[in-house]
């Protein structure tokens, strides 16, 4: 097992839960109560930390509140959740945390919350991973294929990044072989949505498109902050819905989270593709915000 598949510190609460190391116990973390354990009720961000700082932090707490508040989750994303992010990522040169925060203990069993629940805020955190997203894979590009699940479309999540990837789960045990970075994934009325782990773009004559995620996918704060390097240079860019022929037609594609930033695919199934001019330019124009620290 890799180091950095197992978090070193976990906070639950705001309270030192230990950490999870090799042969070690793992810590009581949870009540058998919480929602999130029965329903997967309650979402969760992934921080890259880089050099001591939480990239982009305003932006996954603002994604939290926002995600909060349409699962009416009573939760507040503030001074104690910032501080112990911070203070996780303080130490570190390079780092993940993870915050999940669910509803909370059952108060009476059933699927309707009752009202009275307490939310639960747990962070943790993990090892910077070694994979196919290094600094090779940044310039050179990553392979990807196409996975066979079918993402299923509900409105009423769509955007979310909740705790139900059961999908992503299924998805991502169709391969193990380490050469392979990412699969894209269609919904089941045949949009082209994401990867299982990475929203995706697509460039044509120098246009930008990447998926609307009106039905299904995750709206990744990466993503958007791509969105937004891409209008202030000017570039043409849009969300709209794309199917297998956009995909194939596509001179550029690249992949991007909050932790690989942007990255070129470099063969999608038995297709070869070459990192184009878009993606360079936006990698660097999306350079600086990397290490930025968030305002207070």
């Amino acid at each position: 097992m890799n180091s950095a598949d197992i978090p070193d510190a976990i906070l639950v609460n705001g309270r030192d839960a230990g950490s999870h190391r090799a042969g070690a116990a793992m810590p009581l973390a949870l009540t058998a109560l919480d929602r999130g354990v029965h329903y997967g009720d309650g979402l969760f961000e992934t921080i890259a930390c880089r050099e001591g700082v939480a990239s982009l932090l305003d932006a996954h707490l603002q994604r939290l509140t926002d995600g909060c508040a349409r699962l009416n989750i009573s939760f507040d994303a503030g001074a104690d959740l910032r501080r112990e992010i911070r203070h996780l990522a303080g130490d570190r040169r390079r780092a993940l945390i993870k915050v999940i925060v669910t509803r909370g203990d059952a108060t009476a069993r059933g699927y309707r919350p009752q009202g009275t629940e307490r939310a639960t805020r747990i962070v943790l955190r993990y090892g910077w991973p070694a994979d196919g997203a290094d600094e090779g894979g940044v310039q050179q590009g990553v392979a990807c294929r196409i996975a066979s699940l079918r993402l299923g479309e509900n409105p009423a999540l769509a955007g979310l990044k909740h705790l139900n990837r059961l999908e992503l789960v299924l998805a991502r045990s169709e391969w193990s072989e380490p050469s392979i970075f990412e699969a894209l994934l269609f919904s089941s009325s045949g949009s082209l949505i994401s990867g299982t782990m990475s929203n995706v773009f697509l460039v044509r004559e120098r246009r930008l498109s990447t998926p609307l995620l009106d039905g299904c996918g995750v709206a990744g704060v990466m993503r958007a902050l791509t969105l937004r390097l891409a209008a202030s240079a000017r570039l043409s860019a849009q969300e709209r819905r794309l199917d297998v022929s956009d995909l194939e037609q596509a001179e550029e594609i690249f992949l991007t989270n909050a932790r690989i930033g942007i990255v070129p695919v470099r063969t999608l199934e038995d297709r070869e593709l070459k990192p184009g001019p878009v993606t360079r330019e936006l990698q660097g124009l999306l350079r600086p915000h990397l290490g930025e620290s968030a305002s207070a």
